[in-house]
């Protein structure tokens, strides 16, 4: 029988497919198909065909689709974790986005903030801006969970609205994040600390913990 070689672009699209509606890629993410300028060529190609929607340089997704809307926007987290994925680097959500993932504010904002290991980059996607900045260790702890999330709200709202987070956390976070962020509240500031520690403190929730 007769083997059938599928091309680069089927394999990309096969993929992306498989990630499911939304999914946020780079060129990175398929080089184990094939060689960069064939990656290149293939997600060109599939563009045209309106299989995969370029965002920004280097940066493309499988849009979800709206039966009125069309094609919408991707998550920005997941075009954070794209940009993380093609340098090898951690993501964390700050600021503002930090403190609405706990539901310590109902404030969605036009820019959503990350810190990051890897380089700074920011995405402009129609009136929505994704921000990576470039953090130094000390301001990027735990990233990628939701111990740094805690971290970064906690940052965000400062020491006026400490009982709120403690509540709000010492509820949402499982066993094992609380273990996280007392073993990394060292690296927090000093005010912080003992906030970090009642939280991780705190009795778990039997569904989280």
């Amino acid at each position: 029988m007769k083997t059938v070689i599928s091309s680069v672009p089927d394999r990309i699209l096969r993929r992306a497919r498989g990630c499911g509606r939304g999914g946020v890629f780079t060129p990175s993410d398929f080089l184990d198909l094939a060689g960069r300028s064939a990656i290149d060529q293939a997600l060109s190609r599939l563009i045209k065909r309106g299989r995969l929607r370029r965002l920004a340089r280097g940066l493309y997704d499988f849009p979800k689709l709206h039966p009125k809307l069309g094609a919408l926007s991707p998550s920005p987290d997941d075009v954070a974790q794209a940009l993380a994925r093609e340098t090898g680097s951690h993501v964390q959500v700050a600021g503002t986005h930090a403190a609405n993932a706990l539901g310590l504010t109902s404030q969605v904002p036009a820019r959503t903030s990350y810190l990051t290991d890897g380089p700074s980059r920011r995405v402009v996607l129609g009136r929505r801006v994704i921000d990576l900045r470039h953090a130094s260790p000390k301001h990027l702890i735990a990233p990628g969970s939701a111990a740094g999330t805690v971290v970064q709200a906690l940052r965000h709202l400062g020491p006026s609205r400490a009982g709120d987070v403690v509540q709000i956390a010492s509820r949402q976070l499982s066993l094992s994040d609380k273990k996280r962020l007392v073993s990394t509240a060292i690296q927090a500031p000093a005010w912080m600390r003992p906030i970090l520690r009642a939280i991780g403190d705190s009795p778990s929730d039997a569904a989280h913990g």
